[in-house]
């Protein structure tokens, strides 16, 4: 009842205040109606005050307006408070969090409280969250521990393309030199082949399509400055301070940013990962991906040396717009840690592409030559290209940030350890995205923003939810996988269907080029679950979105083959394909052999 009191009786007194005293100085006007929500949230407080030991909504009335009034500028609530303003954040003006953002005083959430419900006076700190880092991650989490009504705060260094000890910007690696400029250069890149597709369909060209390398960088810089901006309006209508600069952990309750101290309750490391290059001769003349988008010329020739997704989409980027490219893999194969008849496909259809790989090459040195090109040493000998890319790997960039001071613990690959809920060891500290070196992927970042948000401010303990999680690789053509490979799922779920199709997709009939399509359904042979989803051709990631939820949801193959499918598509394939190709049962205890029956492909590569 207090609420209803409040939340209707100060908006209506507020026109008839604006109008009375409209003639008068702004500052007596605001007082006049300070006075009155002080006086209506007054009456609502001590109505619900004699109903429950938590004065609950009459908070958003009562006792932030009583405090404004009062000038002590800080309200603790209780959980129940928290609840209540956090679902209204979009009722505008007259809620807690509006209140509190024009008034310029601190809502705190998550208070303190005794055992029987009594408020504790938390210590007096500059922010309730601090958070160190504005990349993907970083920022969901500060915009929603916001909405929650915390009083929050990011610090991030100024923006440079290319990142270093003193540059980074709002938006972090994915936004800045990640996922969306290069899937921008993949964009262009699919260009050419696109232009010889088209040519099976009637196209024919008066002259040879030129590509301008400077014109894409500086588009695709002008749209990075853009998104940069969109980041920056974010945090600001959520209320989120953004500090520029490096920020670095004084303790375990301040952060340090040029030289300045700010206090918080608590502490988000989300400063991501960086780029590194093996200590050999001459690793100073390479490059890594953050300079492979900043180049002010595209290369005739370059040498990538790694086997991992970044070294394959930077090979697919190169090659489509026309240099020759030569990939160093150390492995027998490319892309550890993926299923094996991706692995198989992929290199197939990018060596079809005139892709070279060096397999089992372990660079030794890069030397610089006399004409201005650089040689990759391996113990088969040496290449001469105009440039060489180190795609290696990307270590936690928690160097210099001051953990050592606050006692937080890193573990033996300098990623910082944490629990279940994205907290480290120290009570007040949380880390999440590739810092922590969990699963480094952005929606991944995303996720625990928002799980740490609602765990510290929104009185909702959530642990971030890692199971099937879909990812994708933009080579050309790009990959899509969720869930287990073949030889994880053999080793969960021990008896399994596979099913896989391998087909000419539909585009390439009148193209006369070379493509193929790959698709794998894996089932868990005792409860029929699909467990794991592998594809490689055009617009699988697309695709795989969707057919993601299905498999996080446990869907069967049975409910899979009922699907009517979209004809014609590529994407039908998934729910036609009836007849495993093999089906891998467990070791016969006796005779120790593995049972692998197979079954006809729907199609060969």
């Amino acid at each position: 009842m207090g609420w209803i009191v409040a939340h209707f009786a100060t908006p209506v007194c507020n026109p008839f205040i604006r109008s009375l005293v409209g003639w008068l100085r702004p500052s007596l006007a605001g007082g006049i109606r300070r006075l009155v929500g002080w006086l209506v949230g007054w009456g609502a407080m001590a109505i619900t005050a004699g109903m429950s030991k938590c004065v609950g909504a009459a908070c958003v009335r009562g006792v932030v307006m009583k405090e404004l009034v009062l000038g002590r500028h800080q309200c603790v609530h209780t959980s129940v408070c928290t609840n209540f303003y956090g679902t209204r954040l979009s009722v505008r003006p007259w809620n807690s969090r509006a209140v509190s953002t024009r008034q310029g005083f601190n809502v705190r959430s998550m208070s303190a409280t005794g055992e029987n419900g009594a408020h504790k006076e938390p210590t007096d700190y500059d922010y309730d969250l601090v958070a160190i880092g504005a990349g993907s991650g970083g920022v969901r989490a500060a915009r929603f521990a916001a909405q929650f009504g915390a009083k929050v705060a990011v610090c991030e260094m100024p923006f440079a393309p290319i990142s270093s000890d003193e540059a980074g910007g709002v938006g972090g690696t994915c936004v800045l030199r990640g996922c969306v400029p290069k899937k921008l250069l993949v964009y262009a890149a699919n260009f050419p082949h696109d232009f010889e597709s088209s040519r099976g369909f009637g196209w024919s060209f008066e002259a040879e399509p030129k590509h301008d390398w400077k014109t894409l960088i500086t588009n695709k810089n002008a749209e990075l400055n853009r998104l940069i901006g969109v980041y920056k309006s974010l945090l600001q209508k959520s209320g989120v301070d953004l500090i520029e600069g490096r920020g670095k952990i004084a303790d375990a309750h301040t952060v340090e940013v040029k030289g300045k101290k700010i206090t918080a309750k608590h502490i988000l490391i989300s400063v991501g990962g960086r780029a590194t290059v093996p200590n050999i001769p001459g690793k100073e003349h390479v490059i890594t991906s953050d300079e492979a988008l900043n180049l002010p010329e595209r290369p005739n020739k370059i040498c990538i040396v790694g086997g991992g997704y970044i070294a394959l989409e930077f090979a697919g980027i190169f090659a489509g717009l026309g240099t020759e490219v030569h990939v160093f893999v150390r492995q027998p194969k490319v892309l550890r840690g993926f299923d094996e008849e991706i692995r198989d496909f992929i290199a197939a259809q990018l060596q079809a592409q005139g892709i070279v790989f060096h397999f089992g090459e372990t660079p030794t040195a890069v030397e610089k030559n006399n004409d201005g090109t650089y040689s990759v040493v391996t113990d088969s000998g040496k290449e001469v290209s105009d440039l060489v890319m180190f795609a290696t790997g990307r270590a936690p960039n928690t160097k210099d940030l001051g953990l050592e001071d606050a006692g937080v613990k890193l573990n033996k690959q300098g990623a910082i350890e944490v629990d279940s809920f994205s907290k480290t060891n120290v009570e007040n500290i949380w880390a999440i995205g590739d810092v922590t070196n969990r699963i480094n992927l952005t929606p991944v970042a995303l996720m625990e923003g928002m799980a740490m948000a609602k765990t510290a401010f929104g009185n909702e303990p959530t642990k971030p939810d890692y199971r099937y999680i879909a990812s994708a690789v933009f080579t050309q053509p790009p990959i899509a996988t969720v869930g287990y490979t073949e030889e994880a799922a053999v080793e969960k779920f021990g008896d399994i269907d596979v099913y896989t199709s391998t087909f000419r997709p539909m585009k390439a009939t009148l193209s006369g080029l070379p493509e193929k399509t790959f698709m794998k359904i894996i089932v868990d042979a005792a409860s029929d679950k699909v467990v794991g989803m592998h594809m490689c051709g055009d617009e699988t990631p697309e695709i795989m979105q969707g057919f993601a939820v299905a498999v996080k949801a446990g869907l069967t193959k049975k409910q899979f083959d009922s699907t009517v499918g979209i004809h014609p598509t590529a994407a039908e394939e998934l729910v036609t394909m009836r007849t495993p190709t093999r089906k891998i049962r467990k070791k016969n205890e006796e005779s120790g052999t593995e049972d692998k029956s197979q079954a006809p492909a729907s199609a060969a590569y």
